[in-house]
């Protein structure tokens, strides 16, 4: 079995990183500290852009997998979501981050897009 990160670190990690490249991160939902699920709510000009998961594959490995409502879709829609996520998983963290993230970003927490 592979070591993996706790959920509460990489959620550390994730808001330290997006800090240090002049971004912001905010936790908007705490979860389960140490294997709770991680829903990146990606924003810009004050709306969300998208939402990302991590989750793991059949082959053991996390990858970052599109979440919820189109990217581009109404906020009203990735809210409602959010909303319906939390309330199934009460130990999901929800973390919004207002910077430009890609694959390359991504890749430092546990694999890419």
């Amino acid at each position: 079995m592979t070591p993996r990160l706790t959920a509460k670190l990489l959620v550390s990690a994730i808001r330290k990183k997006a800090e240090a490249e002049g971004g912001h991160a905010m936790v908007l939902s705490k979860g389960d500290a140490m294997s709770g699920s991680v829903l990146l709510a990606i924003v810009g000009e004050g709306r969300t852009r998208q939402l990302l998961e991590r989750s793991l594959g059949l082959d053991d490995i996390y990858r970052w997998t599109e979440a919820g409502p189109e990217p581009g879709s109404d906020e009203p829609e990735f809210s409602d979501y959010l909303a319906r996520r939390r309330n199934f998983d009460p130990d999901i963290w929800v973390v919004e981050l207002d910077l430009a993230v890609d694959a390359d970003w991504l890749e430092d927490f546990t694999g890419g897009l």
